[in-house]
């Protein structure tokens, strides 16, 4: 079964000008861009999706940061997405993460590191429900689908 998870282009994602490299990487997987916009988030927003920091002392730290310019939404959609994204990933620390992911080939920063992803199915939906309107949302079939996946797996 195919899911949608999220993720977000972060404001030093943007300043790079890595946009088009870090999409190319879930395109190249195989993952389907099922929406995607541009966006300035607002403290509203951020204290929304950022609820479970509330009281966490670098709280603010990480709403200024995600507001420091606008960022990139996109909703990406495949079977396992949520799982496979937030593993493309990589550590939340730059320092640490994994040559060969998103964070590890591309940030030396626990903040300013490249990507939001979902961390769970309950988060994917949540989350893409906040950042999506359902018209804003598409559904196709990419001409390489039957070449990505066996027949039993979607």
């Amino acid at each position: 079964m195919t899911e949608k998870t999220l993720v977000i282009l972060k404001p030093c994602t943007i300043q790079r000008a890595l946009c088009g490299e870090i999409i190319k990487h879930y395109e190249r997987k195989g993952l389907r861009i099922a929406g995607i916009k541009m966006m300035q988030l607002t403290n509203e927003l951020l204290d929304e999706h950022y609820a479970h920091l509330v009281g966490k002392p670098f709280f603010q730290r990480v709403k200024d940061s995600m507001m420091a310019s606008p960022v990139i939404v996109i909703c990406i959609e495949g079977v396992d997405s949520v799982h496979t994204v937030h593993a493309m990933a990589g550590a939340t620390n730059g320092r640490i993460a994994d040559p060969g992911t998103i964070r590890g080939d591309y940030c030396m920063s626990s903040q300013s590191n490249i990507v939001h992803t979902s961390d769970s199915y309950e988060a994917a939906v949540a989350e893409v429900k906040r950042f999506f309107k359902p018209e804003e949302l598409f559904d196709y079939k990419l001409v390489i689908h039957d070449f990505l996946y066996a027949n039993d797996e979607f």
